[in-house]
């Protein structure tokens, strides 16, 4: 493998990175305010398209994680970014939370369930079977189906909940039509957000927990990569993928001296 450049730029997944299950990760504070300190472009993500970056910034600081919420990349940016670029001042229905509502609302889409351009699914606590009753007779009557992210379940303090992918695979039932995700693994987000921050993939590296999310993302961008074992991927399990993260470390605390 081709010797990569010093790292000038830092990625990172949230949950089980920085965070899990509402209690910081060891050494991720440090991590921040090293970053911070540093001067370096970075951006902390995350696939769930629930909540703003005024919101997340808000539950980091509760936490002792102080991150702006210019450093916070959701699915739900990157998905108004990529409905902006491919048809600018479109029309949605949209299934999700305030996440994903005001960023379409802020590129200047207009929400409408009279026939859309999109429909767009995202996460919510409360999907309705009227919604999704909706959404599927607008796929059917052409609406271009687009998801958030593909994440099947998401964590509670109950245990798992169904997410994104789980009520698109639902939808894709009902009508044929399988969604374009926007979120990770689709290297699409992590190129978004590179160009939000300045930032170039060679020069570049990307945190997380999971090898299907954050490291195939990661590498299919073009960012060194690293697996942190904090999260959902135990080390027996690795090496079942047909590819690899750059490196494997305990946890976020091991990076803090790469900066």
């Amino acid at each position: 493998m081709a010797e990569r450049k010093p790292i000038e730029s830092w990625l990172t997944d949230m949950d089980g990175v920085l965070m899990h299950e509402g209690i910081p990760v060891p050494g991720a504070d440090s991590f921040i305010k090293r970053l911070k300190e540093s001067g370096r472009p970075f951006l902390v993500l995350t696939n769930n398209s629930m909540y703003t970056p005024r919101d997340l910034h808000a539950r980091l600081s509760r936490i002792g994680l102080n991150v702006p919420t210019e450093n916070i990349w959701t699915s739900a940016l990157a998905t108004a970014q990529f409905l902006d670029d491919q048809r600018p001042r479109g029309t949605a229905y949209v299934i999700g939370e305030a996440g994903l509502t005001t960023a379409l609302h802020d590129i200047g889409y207009v929400l409408s369930d009279a026939d859309p351009d999109y429909v767009v699914l995202g996460e919510t606590r409360t999907y309705s079977f009227e919604a999704l009753t909706r959404a599927i007779r607008l796929i059917n009557d052409g609406a271009r189906f687009i998801a958030t992210n593909p994440d099947e379940t998401g964590p509670s303090a109950e245990g798992a909940l169904p997410a994104t992918g789980s009520v698109a695979a639902l939808i894709t039932k009902a009508t044929g039509q399988h969604p374009y995700f926007v979120g990770k693994p689709n290297p699409l987000m992590m190129r978004a957000g590179l160009n939000a921050i300045g930032a170039h993939s060679e020069t570049s590296a990307m945190i997380g927990d999971r090898m299907d999310t954050d490291v195939r993302a990661g590498m299919e961008a073009g960012l060194e990569t690293f697996l942190v074992l904090t999260g959902l991927t135990r080390p027996d399990e690795i090496e079942r993928y047909p590819y690899r993260p750059s490196s494997v470390v305990d946890s976020i605390a091991d990076l803090v001296d790469r900066i």
